[in-house]
């Protein structure tokens, strides 16, 4: 009885954990996308602080002044938006890794369970009695 009830206990845990791989999964997807639009967001970024650095079409001081100040401003952008991409790497992998640690302990759960399910099938079966003495002679 003690064993069905660990049973129990142990595909109820299994049932946890599953559910927590799952909203793992879910938190793991979130950071990989936000990793992707914030890698996406700093290359248009660069792009462009690359693309008015590069110009040279100024008439006279003040417009080079103002495209220098454009181009400057772009660059802070660009290294707000690296580091805000560092750190957003930083999480997707901190939930990559929190996902592989709900999987293995979901795994392990049920294995576990497995493992009680099958001791219990085992003690229910009827034991199998062993062949009957022989008796008599081999001449029989």
């Amino acid at each position: 009885m003690a064993d069905r009830k660990r049973l129990i206990r142990l595909q109820r845990l299994e049932k946890v954990r599953a559910i927590a791989k799952q909203t793992a999964m879910a938190e793991a997807a979130r950071a990989e996308s936000t990793l992707a639009q914030l890698q996406a967001l700093e290359q248009r970024t660069r792009d462009l602080a690359h693309s008015y650095a590069r110009r040279d079409e100024a008439t006279d001081a003040h417009a080079l002044r103002q495209t220098g100040r454009f181009s400057q401003g772009l660059q802070g952008m660009v290294a707000s938006t690296a580091h805000d991409t560092a750190r957003a790497r930083a999480m997707a992998d901190a939930r990559m890794a929190e996902l592989g640690l709900a999987e293995r302990r979901r795994a392990a759960v049920a294995d576990r369970a497995e493992a009680q399910a099958r001791a219990l099938d085992k003690a229910r079966q009827d034991p199998v009695l062993g062949a009957r003495r022989a008796t008599g002679t081999g001449l029989e």
